[in-house]
């Protein structure tokens, strides 16, 4: 009972402070808004830019049979955007860098009863732009001045020079057949639109993560009460009671526990009816993860006012806090977009799991069987940071 009369004197201590709840209330909800508008604005589609090479092409006879199958070529080849341009107007886009370099298709490049013509590539050597230009133009024009060079080989060995043009299209029917044939098949592993990180609501991760990172820095209210009472020379008359050191704890305990389940209620309670973040699909996991919650932030709040020597300490402690578990544990961003080391560590942090246990249930959707480990890991860091408490406050003490 002595326990119970403890933790309700806290807790009324606590909710006299109007800047306290303002804190406790109304700052998670403006921040749970903000991370979640800020997560939807981060999905959208944006337009992806154009890094294909832009390659003028001077060609006098577009209609000639070769010249159509090399500007064809070109428009197949990845990196290259070949348009088609006259000869001044390319090469005072070249000047002004409009354009990566000129290929020049000199007249009677498709005149097949000869041999054809050079092509000519203007671009400058020096720069990563034109090597690149140079290396991407070699399949296309390798691939033609082969084709064209079976035909003619075909022709001569037929002894027709009208053999030339059926014997052109196959063996450029031939290169194309090749170059459509992919050896590595290669499919996209991203999520479609509708079955994002976020589970199609940016909220399942906006929520949970403002929830476990407002339930640790709002500790700051209870941990300075300790502060208080040590100043003030309660603390020391307490000891004096029928009171146990122990009873004292777990009076404090108490009423941080209290506190920081009631705001993840709210803010669970929000969540679900306002941002339609369906805590309730597993309303016993969804308890659980809040319980384990509760007890791991209520013993390190209570570490943190056993700790501190001032109010000016509790903050920085608290600060430090919630910083480290929130930025290493995944409230801000999954664990799994950051991957390495990074997620490694993160994963090692309480905050992870209930941030784990939360996620089980609002983006993979599963059910209460995958709630049971983070839960009990969160009790073994409870279980860690009392023992702490409970030895320092001993410490202290005596």
């Amino acid at each position: 009972m002595r326990i119970m009369d403890l933790a309700l004197k806290d807790l009324s201590q606590i909710l006299r402070d109007k800047k306290s709840l303002l804190f406790l209330v109304a700052m998670p909800v403006v921040f749970t808004l903000f991370m979640g508008f800020a997560y939807r604005s981060g999905g959208k589609e944006t337009t992806v830019a154009d890094t294909r090479i832009l390659l003028a092409v001077v060609d006098p006879q577009p209609e000639a049979s070769l010249n159509k199958k090399l500007y064809t070529s070109l428009e197949a080849t990845d990196g290259l955007k070949p348009v088609r341009m006259g000869e001044v107007e390319a090469l005072a886009d070249l000047q002004k860098d409009n354009v990566g370099g000129v290929l020049v298709i000199p007249a009677g490049f498709g005149n097949v009863a000869e041999d054809p013509a050079q092509l000519k590539l203007i671009a400058r050597t020096d720069s990563l732009t034109g090597q690149s230009l140079f290396q991407l133009l070699r399949r296309p024009v390798a691939q033609l001045m082969s084709a064209v060079e079976i035909a003619r080989i075909s022709a001569d060995i037929v002894g027709s020079v009208d053999e030339f043009g059926p014997a052109l299209d196959m063996a450029w029917s031939g290169w194309e057949a090749n170059s459509q044939a992919k050896l590595v098949r290669m499919e996209k592993a991203v999520a479609g639109k509708s079955e994002d990180w976020t589970g199609g609501n940016p909220y399942n991760q906006a929520s949970p993560g403002i929830l476990v990172q407002f339930a640790i820095f709002g500790l700051v209210t209870s941990a300075q009460i300790l502060v208080q009472e040590r100043k003030s020379r309660t603390l020391q008359r307490l000891m004096t009671t029928a009171m146990r050191p122990w009873e004292i704890v777990a009076g404090h305990l108490l009423a941080m526990f209290t506190l920081t389940f009631l705001q993840t209620a709210m803010l669970v309670i929000f969540g679900q009816l306002v941002l339609n973040v369906n805590y309730l699909s597993e309303p016993i996991g969804t308890l659980l993860v809040s319980v384990g919650l509760g007890l791991w932030v209520a013993s390190m709040g209570l570490l943190i006012g056993v700790l501190a020597k001032g109010e000016d300490q509790v903050i920085l402690f608290s600060m430090i806090a919630m910083f480290l578990f929130s930025a290493l544990g995944g409230t801000w961003f999954p664990l799994e977009s950051a991957g390495g080391g990074f997620a490694a560590v993160g994963r090692l942090m309480p905050s992870a799991w209930a941030m784990t246990g939360m996620q089980n249930i609002l983006i993979r959707g599963l059910g209460l069987a995958s709630v049971w480990e983070p839960a009990g890991i969160l009790l073994l860091y409870s279980l860690g940071f009392f023992g702490l408490a409970v030895w320092r406050f001993r410490k202290n003490e005596m």
